[in-house]
């Protein structure tokens, strides 16, 4: 059995360093697991513990999706949180909504939908996970912070592809492996 995810991978510029890293500075009193940026990513599809024997149909979903859609562009954007302000649990940045990003992820999941892999019960929603929050000390405080950062623009990135990743669950932290690369309009 792998852990296995479709995804397409961030490579964070200048800028989005900047931003994650004064984040963090500022939201240093709060108890928060920080994602590791060599491994900030849009998920596309999460399948789970799969055995190994449906990775080849995997494989080649992906692979005709990919051969269907062009390059694209996408912008990351703003910040924000998943979870009720009483509540937060994840600090997110975000993406602005593309067509073109949109169709790729309906496509991935209604391929994987055709062998097996229901798509789960939430809309795709593309952002970037970089911190999963345990505790907030001041919630007010935490607010303001995160408001400051809201409205900004933080990277641009031309997408010419997506992954297939092996996650291994590691005291540490995860390690993500890739276990096929898929080219778009290849």
């Amino acid at each position: 059995m792998k852990r296995l995810f479709a995804a397409i991978k961030i490579y964070p510029s200048d800028t989005f360093l900047k931003m994650y890293y004064s984040l963090k500075t500022n939201l240093k009193n709060d108890r928060i697991k920080w994602v590791d940026t060599k491994n900030v990513h849009i998920t596309l599809k999460f399948f789970g513990e799969t055995a190994e024997d449906k990775i080849p149909g995997i494989i080649s979903g992906l692979n005709d999706v990919a051969s269907v859609h062009p390059s694209f562009g996408l912008k990351i954007e703003n910040v924000g949180i998943f979870g009720s302000s009483y509540k937060p649990r994840v600090i997110w940045f975000g993406i602005r909504e593309d067509q073109k990003l949109i169709e790729l992820a309906s496509d991935v999941l209604d391929a994987m939908d055709g062998i097996g892999f229901m798509r789960d019960r939430q809309n795709f929603v593309p952002h970037l996970t970089v911190g999963r929050i345990k505790f907030i000390d001041d919630k007010n405080r935490f607010r303001q912070i995160v408001d400051n950062y809201a409205s900004k623009d933080i990277q641009e990135q031309k997408v010419s592809g997506f992954n297939l990743y092996e996650s291994i669950l590691k005291p540490q932290g995860p390690e993500y492996k890739i276990v096929k690369e898929f080219q778009l309009g290849a």
